[in-house]
């Protein structure tokens, strides 16, 4: 079987049930988006610092082509069986969100990204997963999505920027906060 279809050549797609759509879909940008936070959770993952976390963010990739296959369905065909999120999914994010942040001195600034490399690529993790919600937030207006997909995804980036603050503090890098210029 070839990697390649040329069924896409002329800018066009199917979503699973066989629905073409343009490429442009705001569908396919949020799937795509999805999918491009999913690579950036993989590189956070490799991070030496995080190999007790690996687990957790192997767990969080496995949530996230769940998501995806969810985004990449066409609602019209929703009878085809598709992974599901639960409830648990997001629990277990507030779970890790709150024993991090016990270990860290309390926030009272906002914090510049930054400090260390494996850091900032978690602040870019985060970023990438803002704009997966509202990418999907913008496509739930027009159609159908879960409600659980927008609650997991802001619970992920609450995850993300609680990882950047353990992470730097394991690492031994300094945190910066930002003074604004008044």
């Amino acid at each position: 079987m070839k990697i390649y279809t040329k069924t896409g050549d002329k800018g066009t797609t199917s979503l699973i049930g066989g629905t073409r759509v343009a490429k442009s879909d705001l569908r396919i940008e949020a799937y795509g988006t999805v999918d491009e936070l999913n690579s950036y959770i993989g590189l956070v993952r490799d991070q030496e610092v995080n190999r007790e976390r690996a687990y957790i963010l192997k767990e969080i990739q496995d949530r996230l082509f769940t998501i995806g296959a969810l985004l990449a369905t066409d609602p019209a065909k929703s009878k085809m069986k598709t992974p599901d999120l639960h409830e648990e999914d997001v629990t277990l994010l507030e779970q890790e969100i709150d024993s991090m942040t016990a270990g860290v001195p309390p926030l009272r600034a906002f914090v510049l990204p930054g400090g260390h490399q494996s850091v900032s690529f978690c602040h870019v993790a985060r970023c990438v997963c803002r704009r997966a919600e509202r990418i999907t937030i913008h496509l739930q207006e027009h159609s159908p999505v879960e409600d659980l997909v927008i609650i997991y995804l802001n619970r992920l980036s609450d995850y993300l920027f609680a990882l950047c603050r353990k992470m730097t503090q394991q690492l031994g890098a300094e945190e910066v906060t930002w003074k604004p210029r008044l």
